[in-house]
């Protein structure tokens, strides 16, 4: 029998997606916003890099919330004038959602059925990351209790996990749907 492709749901509430807008595109480019960011100690989680016909192309991360606004001064100063950036802006209203289990990465489907469902109740992934044990969606934090209701239906979770799996308050979530690792206690992607 093949195992659940998804087992569990996970939260982040501390993210903000950072963006760097109009590079023009060049070798290193990720390399240089990011080493800037690791030499200031910020660290970047979901990495997006999208480059268009144009020739400019986006960057956007996601950083903890508390680093939002130092994370965008610091571009400010340090990258858009070395490598010509339009602007960068910072989304601190955001929030991820992380759906876990064995095989979530390699699991024809899973991703398909993860954005059929939020597209189903009007929530737009702003950002994605994959990795072997599972996929994380990046999305208005206004609509966090709506996700989750909507993932534990199309995923067929229970959102009370049983207490024999060691749930206990850390697992608890204030979105009035049930029960949800608050990230990062459980999941490792």
């Amino acid at each position: 029998m093949e195992p659940a492709a998804a087992s569990s749901l996970a939260v982040n509430r501390d993210q903000a997606k950072v963006s760097v807008l109009g590079v023009p595109s060049q070798p290193g480019l990720a390399s240089h916003i990011l080493g800037t960011m690791a030499r200031a100690h910020i660290e970047a989680d979901v990495v997006v890099q999208n480059t268009g016909k144009d020739g400019k192309t986006d960057l956007s991360f996601t950083v903890r919330r508390n680093d939002s606004a130092r994370t965008v001064e610091l571009l400010r100063v340090q990258v858009l004038p070395a490598l010509g950036a339009r602007d960068v802006v910072a989304d601190t209203g955001v929030c991820k959602i992380s759906i876990a289990g064995t095989g979530t990465h390699s699991q024809v489907g899973t991703a398909s059925k993860l954005f059929g469902a939020l597209r189903e109740d009007g929530i737009q992934a702003q950002m994605v990351s994959t990795a072997e044990a599972c996929t994380s969606v990046l999305i208005d934090e206004t609509q966090l209790a709506q996700a989750l209701h909507t993932l534990y239906r199309a995923f067929g979770l229970d959102p009370q996990p049983a207490q024999a799996a060691g749930t206990t308050s850390e697992m608890r979530h204030n979105s009035g749907i049930g029960n949800v690792t608050e990230w990062p206690k459980v999941l490792p992607c």
